[in-house]
């Protein structure tokens, strides 16, 4: 999943979501199934019929989402995903990403450039240096879900992360 949502804008949210599984032959009783219930996964089975141009941006981001979960994923690859959503959007999906990790277990790995969102989100967070990126911590985050912004364990591993990375605390 993209930072953007990369939805192709002739086809309708259902036509996007269902892209991976025609690609692959998946059989269209199936393939319907299947959307249906990935689109109810993160919240837009009303939207089904909807183009892209006519969602917001967290819609949009919830129909890229499907897209991939759609395809039953054991590994989901999350390239700064919320990073062009305002503040409440971004929170509401971090809520909803949480969500669905527990709910399906997959494996995930998350880019993003917002700490706290890799505490709130994450089992382990590795820091990367610059260019060229070497790892400068790696860092368990034993938490228990659902994780507060304002727990003293989470705040002092920002601090930690902002010191890591050379920025004030």
């Amino acid at each position: 999943m993209f930072q953007d949502p990369t939805l192709y804008p002739w086809r309708t949210v259902r036509g996007n979501v269902m892209l991976g599984l025609e690609a692959r032959r998946v059989p269209r009783l199936e393939r319907a199934e299947r959307v249906r219930a990935a689109l109810r996964l993160v919240g837009l089975d009303g939207f089904a019929e909807v183009f892209p141009h006519q969602l917001s941006g967290g819609m949009a981001q919830r129909a890229a989402l499907a897209r991939a979960l759609v395809n039953a994923p054991r590994l989901l690859l999350l390239d700064e995903p919320l990073g062009k959503l305002d503040a409440l959007t971004r929170l509401a999906l971090q809520a909803e990403i949480l969500r669905l990790w527990q709910e399906t277990r997959f494996t995930a790995l998350l880019v993003t450039h917002d700490v706290e969102e890799a505490l709130v989100l994450a089992e382990r967070v590795i820091v990367l240096s610059d260019r060229p990126a070497a790892i400068r911590a790696d860092l368990p985050v034993d938490l228990p879900y659902p994780r507060h912004r304002d727990d003293p364990e989470l705040v002092r591993l920002r601090r930690t992360i902002l010191g890591i990375l050379g920025q004030p605390i």
